[in-house]
């Protein structure tokens, strides 16, 4: 699944091709793409038909396309979510001879916007736009709960180090979770952990104050460089919005490097399993916490 770096990547692109563009027409051009909005596909192309773009935005892994107002005084936006395969494309002509083209939207400059989705579990929704529940910016109304990332001027490191040290749970579910901290997922937690030599089952509310900032400051420099690579791509699900994939995946130190030598110290990288998913640690740079023994 896209993390930040994808989807900050995308929305760099959107951001240039919609800035300033008004959608003369669009169409759902399958069910599941408007899944989340309850009125349907329909009702969505009706409500972005004629509607002038005021940019792009992004919180961790979600965008929305604010709107000129028209009706709600805080204003209006088209959110999107990625899902597994879920990519946007900006083009001179329409995609409608694509397989995975989901939607799309005819733009006033004559270019248009696609949403291809293999998988189908991205999507498209409309949401008016209300303070989050910091009180420190407009989000739709859906992303309320959603906590700022790292990349945000409203993100508090010292408040984020308080709450994953007061969770009773493992550092990597923690930095998982979107309402603690948002945009990192398995393959950024991998990697920061392994950065900082920490192992993904700590318990957080054991952690010392040092290594939970070490950890955070591990994920928001390697999302940083990932973003400077166009994020990482595994194959064509993920591609920014002129089809080109991101190349981080070749600096990976840990995640899909099952067996081979860490880049540190030289231990073979091994696969756990962890929240249905798979884990990627040194064992030796990053030593397991010690478990209880049985009563």
């Amino acid at each position: 699944m896209p993390e930040l770096p994808e989807v900050e990547t995308v929305r760099q692109g959107l951001e240039h091709h919609l800035a300033s563009r008004t959608i003369v027409r669009a169409s759902a051009l399958h069910p599941r793409v408007a899944r989340r909005h309850l009125l349907g596909g329909a009702d969505l192309c009706d409500r972005l038909t004629g509607r002038r773009c005021l940019g792009v935005e992004r919180r961790g892994k979600y965008l929305w396309v604010p709107m000129e107002p028209r009706d709600d005084p805080e204003g209006e936006a088209l959110v999107a979510h990625l899902g597994m395969s879920g990519q946007f494309r900006v083009t001179d002509q329409p995609l409608r001879g694509h397989g995975h083209l989901r939607f799309d939207a005819l733009l006033d400059d004559g270019r248009w916007l696609s949403f291809l989705d293999q998988r189908t579990f991205g999507g498209l929704s409309w949401d008016v736009l209300s303070p989050d529940r910091l009180g420190l910016r407009v989000v739709p109304t859906t992303l309320r709960q959603i906590a700022p990332d790292p990349f945000e001027g409203g993100y508090d490191l010292d408040a984020v180090v308080s709450d994953i040290r007061r969770r009773r749970s493992e550092i990597k579910r923690v930095l998982l979770d979107q309402r603690v901290v948002s945009g990192i997922g398995n393959i950024y937690a991998d990697e920061a952990l392994w950065r900082a030599k920490v192992h993904p089952e700590r318990s957080a509310h054991l952690m010392p104050a040092k290594a939970v900032v070490a950890t955070l400051q591990a994920a928001r420099d390697v999302m940083a460089e990932a973003l400077g690579q166009g994020g990482t791509s595994f194959d064509a699900l993920y591609v920014n919005v002129n089809g080109e994939s991101g190349y981080f995946e070749r600096s990976l130190a840990v995640y899909g490097r099952e067996d081979l030598a860490c880049r540190r110290c030289g231990a073979p990288i091994r696969r756990l399993h962890f929240m249905n998913r798979s884990s990627y640690v040194c064992q030796r740079c990053q030593r397991p916490p010690r478990r209880s023994p049985p009563p």
